[in-house]
């Protein structure tokens, strides 16, 4: 799929319960500028809201890149000084911190590039699936600026310390198989396979109960910000799944050899 000119450079499209958002800027692998962030923020609050959607996945428009980062031609202008980069950054953390928080299922489908403020955001996804031509890499020591705490510690999270500080202090591009084997993706497909197996993956959540889903999510995340116990919240969440008409259309199905029909979303 070449640019789609009658789009922006992100758009999302709805199809069976799966949204797709797309960066639309091939032409410059789907390097980001600060209003790219801000419609991607956009649209991940519309798509919060949105009933009819029980999965995200985020992708580049084609096979050229998922994101190649940020548009260098910012640099010298956006953010070329401290309060320059400060607005920036606010955006992009701003964004990242609602897909983290998206409480639904969220892919990144990488395809080729995937560095810098696009590895970035695929790190605040659920999880990454990747072709085998996936290039990933963070480059701060390339360009002498830091990278902030919420990125970093997504990245030190999944790969662990070493493995981050590997990545950071040299700025170096890992390809799919090595990407793998470090844990910063879940899935390595051919490159013919990829978007085929993505959206399959992604039907097969679409058939599951939301609320076990948005739940599981919900506790990962306590998890993953420190929590041992659960808190009266979590709790009750638990029990109130016990109540619910997909625990007994679950139970139902389950009896009669069927597959369930969950209704919640």
């Amino acid at each position: 799929m070449p640019k789609v000119e009658s789009k922006p450079d992100v758009f999302y499209e709805k199809k069976e319960g799966i949204a797709t958002l797309y960066f639309n800027r091939p032409e410059k692998r789907n390097a980001f500028y600060l209003g790219m962030w801000n419609m991607i923020g956009d649209a991940l609050e519309e798509l919060q809201e949105d009933r009819e959607v029980k999965v995200l996945i985020i992708r580049g428009v084609d096979e050229t890149a998922f994101a190649a980062g940020a548009d260098i031609s910012e640099f010298k202008t956006v953010r070329y000084t401290a309060e320059g980069a400060k607005t920036y950054n606010d955006s992009v953390l701003a964004v990242e911190e609602k897909l983290i928080h998206f409480p639904k299922p969220t892919i990144a489908m990488i395809q080729k590039y995937c560095v810098g403020g696009g590895l970035e955001l695929a790190l605040a996804c659920d999880m990454r699936f990747s072709s085998e031509t996936g290039l990933f890499g963070i480059t701060p020591a390339k360009l002498g600026i830091v990278y902030n705490l919420s990125p970093t510690k997504n990245l030190v999270d999944l790969v662990g310390p070493a493995r981050a500080k590997d990545i950071l202090f040299s700025g170096r591009l890992l390809d799919a198989k090595e990407a793998y084997e470090y844990g910063l993706v879940e899935r390595v497909y051919a490159d013919d396979e990829i978007v085929e197996k993505t959206y399959e993956y992604a039907k097969t959540l679409t058939e599951r109960a939301q609320r076990s889903i948005k739940g599981s999510k919900r506790i990962i995340h306590e998890i993953l910000n420190g929590a041992q116990d659960e808190s009266p919240e979590i709790a009750q969440m638990i029990l109130d799944s016990f109540e619910s008409d997909d625990y007994k259309e679950g139970v139902r199905a389950f009896l009669e050899k069927r597959k369930p029909n969950f209704k919640e979303v």
